[in-house]
């Protein structure tokens, strides 16, 4: 063995093991006191990237499912008010059949009316005053809205959902408004004042009619009027034949009040007298139809109806709601406007929305603004009855969109959960292992420490050859 004193080789190699096992100890130290394996770059840089990107989108998708959760407030609120408005238009309802009853004295449909335009009033402020941070939910402001060229006239639009986009479009080159069911007599009458030939009877939607011979029309047009069966009596010109073969005749039309395939009048019996034409049945109306222009295989789809009110259900324009009013065979281009629709972020990642419209729920859209009682009770009935379903309709939609939403949040709770599963096993420090591993560099480095200081020992040897 040679005896330097310059160059302490020993002592040197010692003190780089020494410092090589007090860093691993440092980093170790680090590692417990963190509870992470990863704690920079350094550590594992490859994995460290992965780290994050998993951290960023379990970040995104906890605030997605917040956003979910404030959405579903929202439409708590709106489906709130719309519950109140939906008992106020059903007191309406019990107000207008009540009017409809012939015993009710001048002063009593005055009374009556009073209450149901103070109920009007009732319904236009929850559309006014309903809000969710700030945000006006029932007076239109979140509604979808469209353009329409052509036959304008013929289409009034409702509202959409998320499927529907802004500037979707689609042609309709025709369309066919919904027919009420309706029945008449064969009878030829000159007028409401004449008489019926012989002693009537006639069973309209359960409801029992009787009338002698001598009666006049207008006896059984006002019996049936006020029963407020759904049903409108009226005295029709009907003109059979064609040309020099034409006859019109003036005859009793009965017609359902409600319009679509869920319009009907119900005969109980066969009639007798001058209703002996009307056979025991039931009739029925018809739905509006549409045709939606096939040149363009996107703008192209299907849809729905009932009564006028049509839901596209694919194509450019999937999810429009809209009313066909009248019968058109003028080509007609509708265009989506959704500026008003609300747009909630429910994904980690850009696109992952869902949208939501909320139409105008106030009185006036209702078509209950004028709803009067003293003129005409019987079609109150029917006019309160078609904002009920709009009422209605809109509450469906909030709570699809509500179940949608809950559902997502239970989605994106649960891959959260896993992501952050897997971001643990990537991150986290195992701590028993790395309390051992601490342990052991603890030792050795303890045990270097007392090497080095034998190895600075080495060089006092040259000393004895001195002696």
């Amino acid at each position: 063995m040679s005896m330097v004193i310059n160059h302490n080789l020993s002592a040197l190699n010692t003190f780089n093991q020494l410092n090589k096992n007090s860093n691993l100890m440092n980093s170790s130290l680090e590692k417990l006191s963190s509870g992470y394996r990863i704690n920079s770059a350094a550590d594992d840089a490859a994995e460290l990237s992965i780290s994050e990107k998993m951290r960023a989108q379990i970040r995104g998708l906890d605030q997605a499912s917040d956003n979910s959760q404030t959405a579903i407030s929202l439409i708590q609120t709106a489906e709130g008010g719309l519950e109140e408005t939906d008992s106020i238009l059903q007191r309406m309802r019990e107000l207008a059949t009540q009017a409809a009853n012939g015993t009710n004295s001048d002063s009593e449909l005055e009374n009556i009316q009073d209450e149901i335009s103070a109920l009007t009033e009732a319904i236009d402020e929850i559309g006014n005053d309903t809000q969710f941070n700030n945000k006006n939910l029932l007076n239109g402001a979140l509604g979808i809205s469209a353009s329409i060229t052509g036959d304008s006239s013929a289409y009034t639009v409702k509202g959409g959902t998320a499927d529907t986009t802004a500037g979707s479009s689609a042609k309709l080159t025709s369309a066919t408004a919904a027919s009420a069911a309706s029945i008449k007599t064969d009878k030829n009458y000159t007028s409401t004042s004449a008489t019926l030939t012989a002693d009537s009877t006639i069973t309209i939607n359960g409801v029992a009619f009787s009338f002698t011979k001598g009666a006049s029309v207008q006896n059984v047009l006002d019996a049936v009027n006020k029963a407020g069966i759904g049903v409108t009596a009226t005295l029709d010109s009907v003109t059979t034949g064609e040309g020099e073969d034409a006859v019109t005749n003036n005859v009793i039309k009965f017609t359902s009040n409600k319009v679509g395939s869920a319009a009907e009048i119900n005969v109980g019996v066969a009639g007798t007298g001058d209703f002996a034409n009307l056979t025991a049945g039931k009739t029925t109306g018809t739905d509006a139809k549409i045709v939606i222009d096939t040149g363009s295989a996107a703008a192209a789809g299907s849809y729905t109806a009932k009564g006028n009110t049509i839901t596209i259900t694919s194509g450019t324009l999937k999810g429009l709601t809209f009313d066909v009013n009248a019968d058109t065979t003028t080509a007609s281009t509708i265009t989506v406007d959704t500026n008003g629709a609300l747009t909630f972020q429910i994904g980690a990642n850009e696109g992952q929305t869902m949208g939501l419209s909320i139409g105008d729920m106030r009185a006036a859209a209702l078509g209950v603004d004028a709803v009067d009682v003293i003129k005409n009770a019987a079609s109150a009935i029917t006019t309160v009855e078609k904002a009920i379903e709009s009422v209605s309709s809109q509450r469906s939609k909030l709570g699809a969109a509500q179940n949608r939403l809950e559902s997502t949040i239970n989605n994106l709770d649960t891959t959260s959960e896993n992501l952050t599963s897997a971001e643990s096993l990537i991150r986290d420090v195992d701590m028993a292992s790395e309390m051992a591993t601490y342990t052991k560099l603890s030792t050795i480095t303890q045990a270097a420490t007392a090497m080095l200081a034998q190895a600075n020992q080495q060089p006092q040897q040259v000393l004895k050859l001195l002696q």
